[in-house]
């Protein structure tokens, strides 16, 4: 039981028809195009030990890879959450299955965590000319969480199985560039 007699709540994540219709405009205007570079930037800078521009933490376990997104001012909370939702659709747009989007809440004693969590999985499919399940970049864990209704980070897991009835995972890097496509120049 949480503080106070509180239990965490658990809902299916929706969006309103507002959100969605801002979304979709800032999908059109690109404006995403602000962080998925510097995003993807910040990723390789620390995986090479340099510090500069957006804060990124690397996930690097044997089998979960992944990057932690951390907000920043600059980027406001609207953008932020509408970053979130771009890398659920790119997944997806890149074969990925959604299979569950929830948000949870757990009230804390002397805060609130909301978290909003997405579960992607690849398609079931033999990798060809073989038996093997195609796992391609494993199962994907998306979350977004914010304290006190404050973006805070998101966090982008790949989490791989090492079984010989799958294939072997694809590298996590080669998904961070297909979702962020830093190479994405403005359209005219």
């Amino acid at each position: 039981m949480g503080l106070g007699g509180k239990m965490p709540t658990c809902t299916k994540l929706e969006r309103s028809a507002k959100f969605k219709a801002a979304y979709q405009a800032w999908v059109q205007a690109q404006v995403y195009l602000n962080w998925t570079g510097p995003f993807h930037k910040a990723y390789h800078f620390q995986k090479a030990g340099i510090s500069g521009g957006l804060r990124v933490q690397l996930v690097q376990e044997e089998h979960m890879k992944g990057a932690v997104f951390f907000y920043d001012p600059s980027i406001g909370p609207a953008n932020f959450s509408f970053l979130y939702d771009l890398l659920k659709d790119r997944l997806q747009q890149h074969g990925y299955t959604l299979r569950s989007c929830d948000k949870l809440e757990v009230r804390h004693e002397r805060y609130t965590e909301q978290v909003e969590k997405c579960l992607l999985t690849p398609p079931a499919s033999d990798l060809p000319g073989t038996s093997l399940c195609n796992q391609l970049y494993g199962n994907i864990l998306l979350d977004y969480i914010k304290v006190n209704k404050h973006p805070g980070f998101i966090r982008f897991i790949a989490n791989t199985y090492n079984d010989s009835y799958f294939s072997t995972p694809l590298p996590f890097e080669e998904l961070l560039e297909k979702v962020l496509q830093p190479q994405e120049k403005q359209r005219i």
